[in-house]
């Protein structure tokens, strides 16, 4: 069984490249030429977000490298420490809204150290579900349609990423100790 899926997941993607542009040709379309004209939108495309990537991207070191992550932690630290909450995992709570894949590379850390089994690799992979790369979203989509007033929207996913981090400390508190 796991072979027929292993086979069907290997050929799945060339399969889906051979159908759709046959399935375009069989329709009668210029193939070719609606593909030239979906590229040259996509670089329109990259072209038009690439300034806010490059700001969210330069914030993000200077947040990290300024040692202003660090200090929030140790802010934050006597009230996590009441709460139970590992100090590995706090990183999590500013990494996770600023870039998806800082907080990605952080929780293979935690998983490599303290193990995928252990409660703090499970709280890190709980955390990662549950929280979401809020300015990440605000730069790139907000960026392509060109929405300027976005204050609204970062405070609400940033409260939406805090519920959604002390929402995983309670389910894997209550499911895993």
């Amino acid at each position: 069984m796991f072979e027929i899926i292993k086979g069907i997941s290997n050929w799945s993607i060339a399969i889906l490249i051979l159908i759709i542009p046959l399935y375009g040709f069989l329709k009668g379309v210029k193939v070719y030429d609606v593909f030239v004209e979906g590229a040259k939108g996509g670089v329109k495309t990259v072209l038009k977000i690439f300034p806010y990537l490059l700001a969210m991207m330069i914030v993000i070191n200077i947040f990290r490298v300024s040692g202003a992550m660090n200090l929030l932690i140790n802010l934050i630290n006597p009230v996590t420490k009441k709460l139970g909450i590992p100090d590995d995992v706090l990183p999590l709570l500013f990494l996770r809204p600023l870039s998806g894949n800082a907080s990605l590379s952080y929780t293979s850390y935690l998983l490599k150290n303290s193990g995928p089994d252990s409660f703090i690799g499970k709280l890190a992979s709980t955390i990662q579900g549950s929280t979401e790369t809020t300015f990440y979203i605000i730069a790139v989509y907000f960026g392509a349609i060109g929405i300027k007033k976005y204050r609204y929207a970062v405070t609400v996913g940033l409260l939406a990423d805090i519920a959604g981090f002390f929402a995983a400390v309670f389910v894997c508190k209550l499911l895993f100790l």
